[in-house]
């Protein structure tokens, strides 16, 4: 049978880069392994720049580098075929309309196959991300695995670094559906089979971060995003079911008992982490495509390594929030906030509607700390209109509640030692009893000034 290159990220990037030139920076130069990718991405995001990276000429990596792909939410909003408006709408529709995966009988992934002795992790593109890191990390490394009993999938992100040429040192902090299988074999005795995925398609990525029940598989949430089956092959020794079109698969174990050290790594609160399981996965197989990328997550609190995770937690959450409280009409999670806060916007139609919509965000989503709710006429996308907000309608003794003792992240630096957190909620609605009227510019003025300005500077 005939397989879609639809599903193909080589296609993607092509693709994507001849309508949209502008947000590709193609870059024939030089490029360190050694922090080399992280200092573009840094420097281009100290200029309010984001552009998707291919860099084809990175030092000691025998391939072509693809990084920063998720540091736009309208790059990932044009995967979706809509604009930035609509990424929320869209992402929960197709996610909430999954579609199983669809087994081939071959795909790229097989072209190159190494078994046993000839498996040598040194081989697999890596790079260093930061000058604290320990090693060279695998950051878009999705482990896969199926249920012992009923064979559903899971899907989901693991940092990875090698502890020996055949073995991967990788942390399942997050203590998620994974960790929950991995104690069933556990129970039974016996190692986990697993397949690392190392790169494919920006909608099978995404699907990865996806926040579905236990009994559900992220490998048909894919399929949902894509708008038909995800294509999947299966590994040789394990039989796990992996994307046909993915870049690089890692097929192995993970023994329960066993542990190696790794971190520290540069995580998502900006801050160098070594909290971690310290898991170990047995590499029994690596399979890779002939021209295969290395698809790189830039990891710390990069917008890349944020948006990948929150874009469906915010989709989920809005759906939620606005189901259930007609009165919001925006959702957003700040960069500045890494996974911790969250800005809500609403139409307030009756008093305390505002700590009840906090409230309820507050205990669906485990990571958050802070939510600050707005008004409707709030850009809850721009930092500056939240904090003038909150600088001009908040008054502390009134308008916050807090909640302890509650489960929080692991990665965050400020949890307790038994990993709960405290909550806070802030409301910078005006409330009914607020007397001011916002100062207006008129657009006749502006028009003015705009032809004015681009008279003096060229239109520039």
């Amino acid at each position: 049978m005939t397989i879609s290159p639809s599903q193909d990220a080589h296609d993607f990037v092509r693709d994507y880069a001849g309508a949209h030139p502008e947000d590709v920076l193609d870059i024939d130069q030089p490029v360190s392994a050694d922090e080399g990718v992280t200092g573009l991405i840094y420097e281009l995001a100290s200029e309010r720049k984001d552009p998707m990276l291919l860099c084809r000429h990175v030092d000691g990596v025998d391939a072509t580098v693809l990084s920063n792909v998720f540091a736009s939410r309208t790059r990932i909003a044009r995967m979706l075929g809509v604009g930035p408006d609509q990424l929320h709408e869209e992402y929960h529709r197709r996610a909430s309309k999954p579609i199983p995966p669809q087994e081939v009988e071959s795909g790229p992934i097989q072209e190159i196959v190494q078994r046993g002795e000839d498996v040598d992790l040194h081989t697999v593109p890596m790079l260093t991300h930061f000058a604290s890191d320990k090693a060279p990390y695998v950051t878009s490394g999705i482990i896969v695995a199926e249920d012992p009993d009923s064979g559903v999938g899971n899907m989901s992100y693991h940092r990875s670094m090698i502890h020996s040429p055949n073995e991967l040192a990788t942390s399942l902090h997050s203590r998620g559906d994974l960790w929950r299988m991995l104690q069933k074999h556990a129970e039974r005795g016996e190692s986990m089979p697993v397949a690392m995925v190392i790169g494919g398609h920006p909608l099978f990525m995404l699907a990865a971060s996806s926040r579905i029940g236990y009994e559900e598989d992220e490998r048909a949430v894919a399929g949902g995003l894509f708008g038909q089956a995800l294509e999947v092959v299966r590994t040789p020794v394990h039989g796990i079911k992996v994307p046909a079109w993915a870049e690089i698969v890692l097929e192995g174990t993970i023994d329960p008992e066993a542990r190696a050290e790794e971190g520290p790594f540069g995580e998502f609160s900006g801050y160098s982490s070594n909290r971690s399981t310290n898991n170990v996965l047995r590499v029994e197989t690596i399979m890779r495509r002939r021209d295969a990328m290395l698809i790189d997550v830039e990891g710390g609190n990069t917008d890349e390594h944020l948006n990948l995770a929150r874009i469906p937690r915010e989709a989920e959450m809005a759906h939620k929030l606005k189901a259930r409280f007609p009165d919001v009409t925006a959702l957003h999670y700040p960069t500045s906030g890494t996974h911790f806060h969250a800005y809500v916007a609403l139409d307030q139609r009756r008093p305390g509607a505002a700590r009840q919509v906090m409230l309820g965000l507050l205990g669906w989503d485990p990571y958050l700390k802070t939510v600050i709710a707005v008004d409707a006429d709030v850009d809850v996308t721009n930092d500056s209109e939240v904090l003038w907000a909150l600088a001009t309608h908040f008054q502390p003794h009134q308008d916050l509640f807090v909640i302890d003792g509650l489960p929080g992240s692991p990665l965050d630096p400020s949890s307790g030692a038994d990993g709960t957190t405290s909550r806070l909620a802030l409301d910078a609605t005006r409330g009914p009893s607020f007397h001011g009227d916002r100062i207006v510019v008129s657009t006749h003025a502006r028009t003015q000034a705009r032809t004015l300005l681009d008279t003096i500077y060229g239109g520039s």
